[in-house]
């Protein structure tokens, strides 16, 4: 092997280099390509020529033995728990000049879009995957060359590579045609036709024309699946109350200036609802907390989802140790995973995880809804609109900015006594802030 690989070595060759790998591999595929010759491959046990605990893979790159240099662009690592994804659509077709690093195609997975990029500069040679496909990491989907036009054999997917032989026809025999004279049938009797077993009242189905049918996508389907997961898992029990939103809106009024000038974003009431469930979940743990089997697991650190809503649909980043975030870090963040979310750029491990979910159905409007528990979690707080209504204070009816606050919770583990506590402690932060600045 040793002087196998060194008579080769004497000899020019395109590319051998080494690819990290997260696990240790035993065995390994290695391709030498000398120019002008026919390429040599081999696998041999790794241990022989790298330690056997060595995490790296020897891989190769292919290149074009006409058209010059080309290279496959495949489908990246995903994520630890997605396996496969569906190929959503390609952004370019074949002809098309792209740049190294340039988005080709996006993957819908169960969680997020992922881009898949090119590996170098060039023009798409062909296309080895159609829409709609399921891939996994590795998948070839297509061959980039850096040659300047397409190969002539350039094809959308696989499936339509398909050569037809044409076999040449001989000559009919012309054979001579018999004239038969036409024969009289006698009518036959019409028999009367049956009644109508459609009533006049029946309703009429609207017709197929006029329907349409499409894949559901990824996301929604798993969106749709741990929804129902929720309910038929968790004993589902929503709470509500209402706060008024008048000494939090004037909060904010009075000082979004100053705030916006310092810390370089806008004071919103997303932050004084965040900062109202941390001190919350604070006061009953058991809200932070979750079954696993025949055990609770409390958790000492807070972690809220939430909840936004972007053309593809749900998705729920997480505000990681929010205990130890002010209003401006929230606001920050609150922004920052927004912005990624509804470009299709956020992160598995920027939705992983989170303690609490907070959903807010008030900026589309709702009045009051029960919102649904984002699993494994065990509560969820749903906000809603800011109506006025008029409400009593010290005896004169008012009219006062109020908005209905929801807490759907796991009747398993948390009783009535500590959700009434919880969604209690929320209204009295939030129409006194006061109270956050003195702890009490």
């Amino acid at each position: 092997m040793a002087s196998r690989l060194a008579r080769l070595a004497r000899r020019p060759v395109a590319a051998l280099f080494l690819v990290r790998s997260s696990r240790p591999v035993r065995q390994f595929s290695y391709q030498i390509f000398p120019v002008g010759s026919d390429h040599v491959k081999s696998t041999r046990p790794l241990g022989k020529l790298l330690p056997n605990a060595s995490p790296y893979q020897l891989w190769s790159r292919s290149f074009s033995s006409e058209d010059g240099e080309s290279a496959d662009a495949v489908v990246p690592f995903m994520g630890e728990s997605i396996t496969d994804g569906t190929l959503a659509t390609f952004l370019k077709k074949p002809g098309d000049r792209v740049e190294q690093d340039e988005p080709i195609a996006q993957i819908e997975t169960d969680k997020v879009t992922i881009d898949v990029n090119s590996p170098l500069s060039g023009v798409i040679e062909k296309l080895t995957a159609s829409e709609g496909d399921t891939v996994t990491p590795g998948t070839k989907i297509a061959v980039i060359s850096k040659s300047d036009a397409p190969a002539s054999d350039t094809h959308v997917a696989p499936s339509e590579e398909k050569s037809e032989k044409v076999t040449p026809k001989e000559p009919l025999e012309e054979k001579p045609v018999k004239v038969e004279s036409p024969k009289v049938e006698k009518p036959k009797p019409v028999a009367p036709a049956p009644p109508s077993k459609t009533s006049p009242t029946e309703p009429q189905l609207p017709p197929k024309d006029r329907e349409r049918r499409v894949p559901m996508p990824r996301l929604r389907k798993r969106v749709a699946t741990r929804l129902k997961d929720s309910q038929n898992t968790f004993a589902l029990l929503t709470t509500f109350n209402e706060v008024d939103m008048t000494n939090l809106m004037k909060l904010r009024s009075d000082y979004k200036d100053e705030f916006q000038k310092k810390h370089g974003v806008k004071l919103g009431l997303m932050s004084g609802f965040v900062k109202g469930a941390v001190t919350a979940l604070q006061n009953q743990p058991v809200v932070n907390a979750v079954i696993d089997g025949d055990d609770i697991i409390y958790r000492d650190y807070v972690d809220i989802s939430i909840a936004v809503g972007t053309p593809k649909g749900l998705v729920v980043p997480v505000l990681r140790n929010v205990e130890q975030m002010g209003f401006a870090d929230i606001e920050k963040k609150i922004n920052e995973l927004a912005k990624k979310a509804n470009e299709g750029t956020i992160s598995i491990d920027e939705m992983a995880g989170g303690t609490f979910t907070i959903s807010n159905g008030g900026v589309y409007g709702s009045l009051i809804s029960t919102p649904i528990i984002n699993p494994p979690q065990s509560a969820i707080l749903g906000m809603h609109s800011i109506v006025p209504r008029p409400v009593v204070i010290d005896g004169s009816v008012v009219s006062r900015p109020m908005m209905y606050l929801a807490l759907t919770y796991d009747h398993r583990l948390i009783d009535g006594r500590e959700a009434v506590f919880f969604l209690r402690r929320i209204k009295d932060v939030v129409e006194d802030p006061r109270r956050l600045l003195l702890d009490i």
